[in-house]
């Protein structure tokens, strides 16, 4: 079936895993969306333990818009990738279990993909629900930019929490690594099927019109984690787009400018570690032969990063430490 056969205009998809509690928030604005299109909203259990499945149950009755769906295998991609499956829109509409969709979301998503026909996918602004939480996992630009097909996407151009995609590019590029995502050791999925959608021909847009309030409920304790997690997506995101002759040139220079030059110890630590994920993703998706390779290149680009982000704390502490 093509995109034009599906009456549904937008499908939301919500994956949730454990957080049954916080999901109760998300689901209640689902109840208040408002718009003149049809749409529907698939809420994925990812084999929680918890009383998720009982939660989307009872949410469902009351709310015909809504239909539950389960992935056994763990993990963001999978569970994404199962989810738009089940889907009836011809877009599909990506946001996280703690996040706050406004009214006027499903009109908005709507609006970004009639007014450019050709646009194959688009990320939106995405608000801290709680001025408490630590400002992170949000994306406050308030003007368009344009993704080009056939580019490097840097890892954050778009974010999964609010992240829309033409069900005929999600056919296309094969939907979502299932090998990807939050509760993977590579929480890259969301970026990973950007990009494949850029490669495989397809231009997108960053659009601030619609909003998701992230409600995520971590604080600056929780930020050095968060950022971790950051890198070691950044690294399996990078390593795939290598190993592909035809995206291996713009990531070698892409990775570069982002995570390579030496402004301060902290990006090479980053490098660093971004490598260490890169060889973890190596190992999993490549032959032996291609792994030796590219492994003995990482294991040295390893090193150098370590040695690097060290010489620049000695020297900046020795700067310091002269009267």
């Amino acid at each position: 079936m093509s995109e034009a056969d599906y009456l549904v205009e937008v499908s939301v998809v919500i994956c949730t895993r454990n957080r049954h509690d916080q999901l109760e928030e998300t689901l209640d604005s689902l109840m208040k969306l408002r718009s003149a299109h049809q749409w529907e909203a698939i809420i994925l259990d990812n084999a929680s333990t918890d009383r998720t499945k009982e939660v989307i149950e009872a949410f469902a009755r009351v709310c015909p818009n809504a239909h539950y769906a389960y992935e056994a295998q763990r993990g963001l991609g999978a569970a994404r990738d199962t989810a738009w499956r089940s889907t009836r829109g011809k877009i599909v509409a990506f946001t996280d279990d703690d996040c706050i969709l406004p009214d006027d979301y499903i009109d908005r998503v709507a609006e970004v993909f009639r007014e450019d026909p050709e646009l194959g996918f688009m990320g939106g602004r995405i608000e801290l629900f709680d001025p408490d939480d630590a400002p992170v996992t949000i994306d406050l630009r308030d003007q368009r930019v344009e993704i080009p097909a056939k580019t490097y996407v840097s890892a954050g151009m778009l974010q999964g929490a609010n992240m829309a995609i033409r069900r005929d590019v999600l056919v296309k590029i094969g939907g979502f690594d299932r090998r990807l995502g939050a509760g993977t050791p590579f929480p890259c999925e969301d970026i990973d099927a950007v990009a494949a959608a850029v490669w495989a021909g397809y231009r997108g847009a960053y659009d601030p019109r619609p909003i998701i309030l992230h409600h995520h409920r971590r604080k600056a304790v929780d930020v050095p984690d968060i950022m971790l997690s950051y890198d070691r997506g950044r690294g399996a995101y990078y390593m795939k787009y290598l190993l592909k002759p035809e995206t291996r040139a713009a990531y070698v220079r892409g990775w570069w400018e982002t995570s390579g030059p030496a402004h301060r110890p902290i990006t090479w630590r980053r490098l660093g570690r971004e490598i260490a994920s890169a060889r973890a993703f190596l190992a999993q998706a490549t032959t032996r032969s291609e792994n030796r390779l590219w492994g003995s290149l990482l294991g040295l680009s390893e090193c150098f990063a370590k040695f690097a982000a060290e010489l620049v704390r000695i020297v900046r502490f020795q700067k310091r430490a002269l009267p």
